[in-house]
């Protein structure tokens, strides 16, 4: 090494780019965690929907795209929920409809050449249900396609869900974003704050009332309490907030399905508090995360203290969104065993690639992540974990982070390898790369209180890094 690189070397470690921080390398256990992925997916099971079909053209619908379906759907479930179940069948057509909730046994299967198209009028998701909103249990606005406490149930068939949200419906709730909305009359942003308060105060959670006149948006789908999930091969469109969001439920298969909404809070999959999760051969192409695992926020998710568990994420592909596969920032319940393998992402607007977002009022915990067979066009960020989001260290919770393998991923160019910031008081712990390449990265990592960072077989800007330093220096 020449002397003015030397330098260079020496300056860069000891800037505010990295400093303070603790940064130390050394052996890891062989053990290899992926063995635990057959059990997880053999104790996913699919719902048993009985045979029958109940088409909603039947029971009154129309396919016009102008006449009010929503009588003729809840009519076409309550007969098939009369006899134990079966296919509730959306035909061919565009459908007006209002929110569905969903019964036991029923599969809402939508054919292909089928749009369910959700008329966009607060006012007809009342009266409010059991819901969860960031994390936060209360009485609210009907999600779009509802469960609670259900067993077998399922929506499918290849058609199309449209939520009707757009610049001028739902989505201004918001209040400022991106540059828009900022002249909206009514916003979220009293409600979410009393909303919040009212949980930290510990409000029981049915006392909490906030479905009129308090513009907090539902999710698209929401399966609360419900076991023996599917959603498969559907298209999710132009949704008020989050698109898929199952809670605190067992059992869940999302498959085949497409997740394309641009507006504020589009995350496209939110699993929360759930057990025995499998997405596989998705498209996400998003305005928020494209898959955001969470437990709750803050005393919320403790006073549940259910954690996100045993959830695999196989042969998706993700494009524009806040990151590809994030943890947080409601995790205050923990989030454990999370496999992501054979997945796509490319975008330039894919902000970051695997994320862990908390903070110290989160607290919680995220532990044995694992992650193989990636394959990454442009990403800003390829991983990303950080202790400072929002509050910060302003709270009292450490937050864990634990356990994270990184094996087989190729990036082809990224602003950054790494952006690793945790507490010094709370170290991020054991992380490992194995063969991971990334041939462009135009900025050098930053790198902060981590104990137990690896590299093997680890190479950036075709240069081998075998330390932590070796990523903190600017490429030529």
């Amino acid at each position: 090494m020449n002397e003015m690189l030397r330098r260079d070397v020496l300056k860069l470690l000891t800037s505010a780019l990295v400093a303070p921080a603790l940064l130390t390398y050394g052996c890891r256990s062989n053990t290899d965690p992926w063995g635990k992925t057959k059990l997880i997916r053999s104790n996913i099971k699919l719902p048993n929907i009985p045979q029958g079909d109940f088409v909603i053209t039947t029971y009154g619908a129309v396919g016009d795209g102008q006449t009010d379906c929503t009588r003729a759907i809840a009519d076409a479930i309550a007969a098939a929920s009369a006899v134990g179940g079966g296919r509730v069948v959306v035909p061919s057509g565009i459908f007006l409809t209002g929110p569905i909730h969903l019964e036991s046994h029923i599969d809402l299967h939508v054919d292909v050449e089928a749009t369910l198209s959700f008329i966009p009028e607060p006012e007809r998701h009342l009266p409010a249900v059991f819901t969860r909103w960031e994390g936060v249990e209360f009485m609210g606005l009907s999600p779009l396609i509802y469960a609670y406490g259900k067993t077998d149930i399922a929506i499918s068939g290849g058609g199309t869900l449209s939520g009707g949200a757009d610049e001028t419906h739902w989505w201004p709730w918001k209040g400022k974003w991106k540059g828009k909305f900022s002249d909206a009359e009514f916003t979220q942003k009293e409600a979410r704050d009393r909303l919040f308060a009212d949980a930290e105060s510990g409000v029981s959670p049915k006392n909490r009332h906030y479905a009129e006149h308090a513009y907090l948006r539902p999710p698209f789908i929401q399966f609360y309490s419900c076991d023996n999930v599917l959603i498969e091969d559907v298209t999710i469109t132009q949704s008020p907030f989050w698109l898929i969001n199952p809670v605190l439920s067992t059992s869940v298969t999302i498959r085949g399905v497409t997740c394309r909404s641009m507006g504020p809070n589009s995350d496209g999959c939110d699993p929360e508090s759930c057990k025995n999760v499998l997405i596989e051969d998705c498209i996400f192409d998003t305005g928020d995360d494209c898959i955001a695992i969470k437990s709750g926020r803050n005393a919320d998710g403790r006073r549940l203290a259910t954690p996100s568990e045993n959830i695999i994420v196989s042969k998706c592909e993700m494009r524009a969104g806040h990151g590809g596969v994030v943890m947080g920032s409601e995790l205050s319940g923990g989030i454990k065993n999370v496999f992501v393998e054979n997945c796509r992402m490319n975008s330039p607007d894919l902000e970051r690639g695997i994320r862990i977002k908390t903070n110290a009022m989160r607290g919680g915990y995220v532990e044995n992540l694992n992650v193989r067979q990636l394959e990454v066009g442009t990403v800003r960020n390829l991983f990303v974990i950080n202790f400072y989001y929002e509050e910060g260290e302003n709270g009292p919770f450490t937050p864990i982070v634990r356990g994270i393998s990184f094996h087989d991923i190729h990036c082809e160019s990224a602003e950054r390898v790494m952006d690793l910031r945790g507490f010094k008081h709370a170290l991020i712990r054991d992380i490992n790369l194995f063969n991971v390449k990334v041939d462009k990265a135009a900025k050098p990592s930053r790198i902060s209180y981590v104990d137990g960072l690896v590299f093997n077989r680890v190479s950036v800007n075709g240069v081998p890094v075998s330390k932590p330093s070796d990523l903190l220096v600017e490429a030529h």
